[in-house]
């Protein structure tokens, strides 16, 4: 089991307790109530009907697609669904909340309990238990800093659906939250109820967090609204941990408010008092019937699920023969998986060869050479100059000898550079692999004649020479020779 994170403080360490409350945006082309879009980066206030507008006598229209999402989402954490479920009232004050109360679900969310397994650092697995997700309309947008004294609303988000994921208090440590949010976004991306981005809002999470000594009960949480990445999460958590350490040493008391992170300065500032269930008067929803799913309905739903990440991982070990470190960075999302997958399947009928023979040489080429080019030029996979075609057509010349590890990587970085394909670049450039043994044996023989010295010694008994001749050979063919012929036909020769 990994080590308990902990604390430190002047009257010795603390425990860190936590849940999280992600806010995943619904995958659906309009939004929970209404007909109107739910697009990225439209013009502000463009995508806003009657409904979401809170016009009199406008009155919500549940979408089904939002409620398939959220049941195929539970489906996937193996959470239970509820076949009757009711959305509520919740009753509070936003300037970008135009009904002055949001449309959610209190008492009888649509999904209740489930469990999330997240792999810890020391390889162990831990479940994080999930208390519900239920479903609700989100608030639109204020702007502060478009002019001076004055504030600016775009209710381009008033309405849009979202799953509010709620886990239990189960995790303890800034690495536990982070591979949970990881593994959540994963999943929900593979079942594609989300597209995961946080960097446009549409995943962001609520970090509850409090400290205790080992053994006490929870001490009083506070609440870090919407936190947009995984690193300002792990952040957060440090830093409000030790807010509220320093300040219960000191003799004060941890209030229970919500807060917001400020990643500039790396720290949380306080919001507003946190408010209880009471206070923002539920009441059931009274233009909405509740929501009663069938059995057909939910069965569709889980026939609908694609591969999940921890089961394409277990085939990734199973079938070939991957690591579990490649195992686990090829599903970690679900772009990676489908790139890898179209890279092996077509680098396979290329090559002639079973998939689990050309596993691994393509688990790591696509890992290391593709990765780390990515990560230079700070793309994503989506957006990758190289097709899978193409790093298939690599991976087969590199299996039927026609390239080397070498030129295969000059014929990579052109690659990257003009998007043309490996066959044409190393044709053009005369880049192909040289494994004619006459050719090999010239230029050997070469070698062997501009070093008669050197032969001598080898044949002396300095077998460390070897290297080398390798070297020289490899260097006359402009580091074209098959290097397995070079090695073969140099051993014979310098033997002779």
């Amino acid at each position: 089991m990994s080590e308990v994170y902990t604390i430190e403080g002047r009257t010795g360490p603390w425990e860190l307790v936590m849940g999280l409350e992600v806010h995943a945006q619904v995958s659906s082309r309009s939004k929970l109530f209404s007909g109107a879009a739910t697009d990225f980066g439209a013009e502000p206030n463009t995508q806003v009907s009657l409904v979401d507008a809170a016009m009199p006598g406008m009155l919500p229209v549940l979408n089904g697609e939002c409620v398939r999402q959220a049941v195929r989402t539970g489906l996937a954490l193996g959470a239970t669904i509820n076949r009757w479920s009711r959305f509520d009232r919740k009753n509070y004050f936003y300037a970008d909340l135009p009904q002055g109360y949001q449309i959610s679900q209190f008492q009888y969310p649509v999904v209740g309990e489930g469990v999330l397994p997240i792999e810890l650092e020391d390889g162990t697995v831990k479940e994080i238990g999930i208390e519900r997700i239920h479903l609700e309309q989100d608030a639109g947008k204020s702007v502060h800093d478009l002019a001076p004294g004055e504030s600016y609303v775009d209710l381009n988000r008033s309405g849009v659906a979202l799953m509010e994921i709620v886990s239990k208090p189960d995790l303890r440590s800034p690495a536990e939250a982070a591979a949970y949010v990881t593994k959540l976004r994963a999943i929900l991306r593979a079942v594609g109820s989300c597209d995961g981005n946080m960097q446009e809002g549409s995943m962001r999470a609520d970090v509850n967090v409090s400290v205790r000594k080992a053994g006490a009960t929870f001490g009083t949480r506070c609440e870090i609204k919407n936190v947009n990445s995984i690193r300002f999460i792990q952040q957060a958590i440090v830093y409000e941990a030790r807010r509220q350490v320093e300040l219960i040493e000191e003799g004060g008391t941890v209030v229970q408010e919500t807060r917001l992170f400020d990643p500039d300065r790396g720290e949380t500032r306080s919001l507003r008092s946190k408010e209880d269930a009471h206070d923002y008067r539920y009441f059931p929803e009274p233009d909405l019937l509740p929501l009663e799913l069938s059995e057909d309905f939910v069965a569709e739903c889980l026939a609908s699920l694609p591969e999940l990440p921890d089961a394409r991982a277990e085939r990734y070990r199973t079938e070939l023969a991957l690591s579990p470190y490649l195992a686990a960075v090829l599903t970690a999302d679900v772009d990676q998986s489908a790139w890898f997958e179209t890279l092996l399947a077509t680098s396979a009928a290329k090559a002639g060869r079973p998939q689990a023979e050309m596993a691994k040489a393509a688990a790591n080429w696509m890992t290391g050479e593709l990765f780390g080019a990515l990560n230079k030029r700070g793309l994503e996979i989506a957006q990758s100059p190289v097709s899978a075609a193409q790093g298939a057509e690599l991976l087969a010349l590199m299996a039927d000898g026609t390239l080397s590890g070498p030129l295969a990587k000059q014929v990579f970085e052109i690659m990257l550079e003009t998007g043309e394909d490996p066959g044409a670049i190393a044709e053009a450039r005369g880049l192909k692999q040289v494994n004619d043994s006459g050719a090999v044996d010239a230029a050997i023989a070469d070698v062997m004649a501009a070093n008669a010295d050197k032969v001598a010694d080898y044949r002396g008994g300095k077998d460390k020479l070897f290297g080398f001749f390798v070297g020289q050979v490899m260097k006359a063919t402009g580091g074209k020779a098959n290097p397995a012929m070079v090695n073969d036909r140099l051993r014979a020769l310098l033997a002779a």
